[in-house]
């Protein structure tokens, strides 16, 4: 099957990242009426924020039940925008014990409905590189200003889109105790250098996605051992883009795009990372 020409040129974009600037102010940050979420014990909060001259809107995800800072997650989107599923990530995240921030890179919290749209978005995210770094660090400075939240103790998970914003982060500084991918494009904005990586990396990715070549898979693992970064990269047999997120078969089918859940690998996804998070915390 051929599919658009828009797909992969979008999908090969590499997203991009760098290093916050110590000396950022806290963003100024509006939340919302509290609302629950997947149960009596989680809150979820609608965040307005402003970076990068925009505002931003994410959502910040607790335990109410627990006691005491624990470790914060932040949570990149889809090329789709700040939709349902990352906020859904950031619910599940926090029913394992985190304070997890879905943020927004578009602004505005605004998503793609057609995949020209999310094109369009991610690209001009992209095309701006320090606009993009300003994003993640505000996102960054509200999970870490929140009560709940250990500031010392951040993780990234990323998707598609946000794998490669995630990843890139790492490679070039960010303090990051933990970096995971799925689905997400892996080559390098710049690439690691010793040293540049200060945690661990984890990437799950869909053995058959088209969009991620054995050679791009080669060339990383080769750029990570050479700068002896503490990575693992895990392929899930019979999945491609997007297999985390249930509402990817319909949007394949719609748009002839190579996209689809898969539960098995979703399922063992969810499993590896929460191990990831627990085994990195629990080491520091």
């Amino acid at each position: 099957m051929k599919y658009p020409i828009y797909l992969f040129a979008a999908l090969l974009l590499i997203a991009c990242g760098g290093n916050p600037s110590e000396e950022a102010d806290i963003p100024e940050v509006t939340e919302s009426q509290e609302s629950m979420t997947k149960g009596p014990d989680i809150v979820g909060k609608e965040m307005s924020y402003e970076a990068d001259s925009v505002t931003m809107k994410g959502y910040l995800a607790y335990d109410a039940d627990l006691s005491g800072p624990r470790p914060g997650v932040i949570v990149v989107h889809e090329w789709w925008g700040h939709n349902e599923h990352s906020r859904n990530v950031a619910d599940k995240l926090a029913e394992e014990g985190y304070v997890a921030f879905a943020l927004d890179m578009y602004g505005d919290g605004k998503t793609a409905a057609h995949p020209q749209d999310a094109m369009a978005f991610s690209g001009a995210v992209m095309s701006n590189f320090e606009g993009a770094k300003e994003r993640f660090a505000a996102a960054m400075e509200v999970l870490q200003a929140d009560e709940h939240c250990d500031k010392d103790e951040i993780a990234a998970v990323g998707y598609c889109f946000g794998g490669g914003i995630v990843l890139n982060m790492a490679r070039q500084g960010v303090d990051l105790d933990a970096v995971a991918t799925l689905h997400g494009s892996i080559g390098p904005i710049e690439p690691a250098t010793p040293g540049s990586v200060k945690g661990r990396i984890l990437v799950m990715n869909g053995a058959d996605d088209p969009f991620v070549s054995a050679e791009a898979i080669d060339s990383f693992k080769s750029e990570m051992e050479a700068a002896g970064v503490d990575y693992e990269f895990v392929n899930y047999e019979g999945a491609i883009h997007a297999f985390t997120n249930p509402a990817a078969t319909a949007k394949g089918e719609e748009f002839e795009l190579p996209l689809a859940y898969n539960a098995d690998a979703d399922s063992l996804s969810w499993l590896k990372l929460g191990d990831f998070l627990e085994e990195t915390f629990a080491g520091k």
